[in-house]
Order: C-alpha cells, then sequence, then structure tokens
C-alpha cells in the first residue's frame, strides 16, 4: 500500500463546505461580497428557476466552500476512491516488476509536473480494456489492455501523461463543483455522504470528460513528455494509432474524437522534436514479454 507523507496524515474533515480557520480578511471580505450579490440577485434567479432564493442563496455559498478543497482533503478522499475500486471495480495485477515500471514512468513525469507533491500512486489492474483513468489526489490506473496496445514506452509515458494533466488541473474537482452548482452539496453527497464516492467512480470511468478538459491534459501531458526527456510525440502517434481502429477503445469512449486531439496535439509541438522510450523491441522485452 502506498504510505501516505506525514504533511497529509494529520486527519482533517472532508467537508469542503466548512470554511477553513483562519480565513483571511480578504476572504471575508469576499464572503460578504458574495452574500451581498446573492441577496440581490438570488430572488432573481430564483424566480427564473423556481427554486426558493435562500436555498440559491445556501448552495452559492456551499460552491464558495468547495472551491477551498485543500490537497489533504482531495488525498483522503481519493484513497477512500482508491480502496473502493480495487474492492469492487478491478483487480490489481499483481506483477512487482510491471508495477514498478508503471511507477518508475508516473513518477518521472510527476517530477516535472505542477503539483509533485501529492502522494501519487500508480496502479497496474487486470482488464482487456485498453484504458487508463484517474480520480482525485493522485490516484492513476493503468490497464493490463493498454500495455499491450502501445508500441513503446514514450506512447505509454504519453498517456500516463494525460491522466496525470486531470490530477494537476483538478478536473474530477472542478466537475464536483460543478455538479454541486446545478444540484446542490446535499443532493451530490446523499443524507450521510455514501454518495460522494459513486459519484467520483462516475466521473472517472464512466462519464465523459469536457472537451475543455480532455484538451487540457492533453497540454499538460505533452508537457510533461518534453520536461522529463521522452519523445513528444509519444501521445500523438498512440492517437493516431487508435484512429484507425473501427471500434474505438475505452481509453476514447469518454474522450474527444482522437482527430481533433491529434490536430491540436500538432499546433503545440516544437519543431524537430525528439526524446527517448521509443525502442519497440525494449518495450517488448520489458513489458510484454510478462504479460499473458
Amino acid at each position: 500500500m502506498h504510505m501516505i507523507p506525514k504533511a497529509f496524515r494529520r486527519k482533517e474533515s472532508l467537508a469542503p463546505w466548512r470554511v477553513p480557520q483562519g480565513l483571511r480578511r480578504w476572504g471575508v471580505f469576499v464572503l460578504l461580497l458574495v452574500l451581498s450579490l446573492g441577496l440581490v440577485v438570488a430572488p432573481v434567479q430564483a424566480q427564473r428557476s423556481g427554486v426558493p432564493w435562500p436555498v440559491l442563496l445556501q448552495r452559492g455559498l456551499e460552491i464558495l466552500q468547495w472551491s477551498n478543497l485543500s490537497d489533504r482533503q482531495e488525498v483522503q478522499l481519493g484513497q477512500q476512491i482508491h480502496q473502493q475500486l480495487l474492492g469492487r471495480e478491478f483487480q490489481v495485477h499483481n506483477d512487482p516488476d510491471l508495477q514498478q515500471y508503471i511507477t518508475e514512468i508516473g513518477q518521472r513525469l510527476v517530477g516535472v509536473s505542477e503539483r509533485p507533491n501529492l502522494p501519487y500512486e500508480f496502479t497496474l489492474v487486470r482488464s482487456p480494456q485498453v484504458n487508463a483513468f484517474a480520480t482525485m489526489g493522485g490516484f492513476v490506473y493503468v490497464t493490463t489492455g493498454l500495455l499491450k496496445s502501445v508500441d513503446n514506452e514514450a506512447q505509454l509515458a504519453g498517456v500516463i501523461g494525460h491522466e496525470i494533466g486531470h490530477i494537476t488541473n483538478r478536473h474530477v474537482v472542478r466537475q464536483l463543483q460543478q455538479l454541486a452548482v446545478a444540484q446542490g452539496i446535499s443532493t451530490l453527497l446523499g443524507t450521510d455522504g455514501s454518495r460522494l464516492n459513486a459519484v467520483v467512480i462516475e466521473l472517472a470511468l464512466r462519464r465523459p470528460r469536457s472537451r475543455e478538459h480532455e484538451l487540457e491534459a492533453d497540454r499538460s501531458g505533452l508537457n510533461y513528455l518534453l520536461r522529463s526527456g521522452y519523445d513528444a510525440r509519444g501521445l500523438l502517434e498512440f492517437l493516431a494509432k487508435l484512429q484507425g481502429q473501427g471500434t474505438p477503445p475505452t481509453f476514447l469512449s469518454t474522450h474527444p474524437a482522437p482527430q481533433t486531439r491529434i490536430v491540436a496535439l500538432r499546433e503545440q509541438m516544437p519543431a524537430n522534436s525528439s526524446g527517448g522510450g521509443t525502442d519497440p523491441q525494449a518495450y517488448r522485452q520489458r513489458v510484454l514479454s510478462r504479460l499473458p
């Protein structure tokens, strides 16, 4: 089990709507401003939506507090989701060498990311689906089906870098904020908070992310490849390979069309880009020879 660094071990409330202690004066000013605007705007919005304006105002305050979700709270939520995923959705592929290989690639990319201090955990799961996904707090998952589909380490690093990009850009947290805006936090959590885990799993595995989030994760993944010394064409080459398949694999079923992403990546690709991780024979010997 991945050990959480000391900085993340202190138990902290998972209720993101609780305003942190020591809120600074400017924060109080912003809160008062939101309250004042809410008193003016909420009745108008209530008339349009049919929702009582006190409910709208409370919902706005909840969203403001949810936006203060700390790294520690995000990691704790991610740990809960991780335990549930491995208990109900996936089985870990118990090959320590392959698991170490995935971790080495992931940590190399994390080291050049915008959030390197999260306690990232990279897990190889047993599944024929061509897939990779991330939840929140540093938890990334790669399927054995994906390992069989890529041609070299740079392509695999491109996919992992894309998933790290979802974490560094806090895409799941931002999706939860949007759901809270639409539904209210009490609806999002359920009566006892038990619904939140199911919602996060739904967002990570089955619900399409926005075009904006996917292209943003692609940009982040490309930057991580460049900074870490991998051939930056890895992600682009893998997307081009998948584009030629008749039925898109799971990895693309909840993503924008490969061609859209390929065009965007080509526009961002530096001229004469080069790097390591492109040897298909080395990849076959290190990875494919260990998979059934």
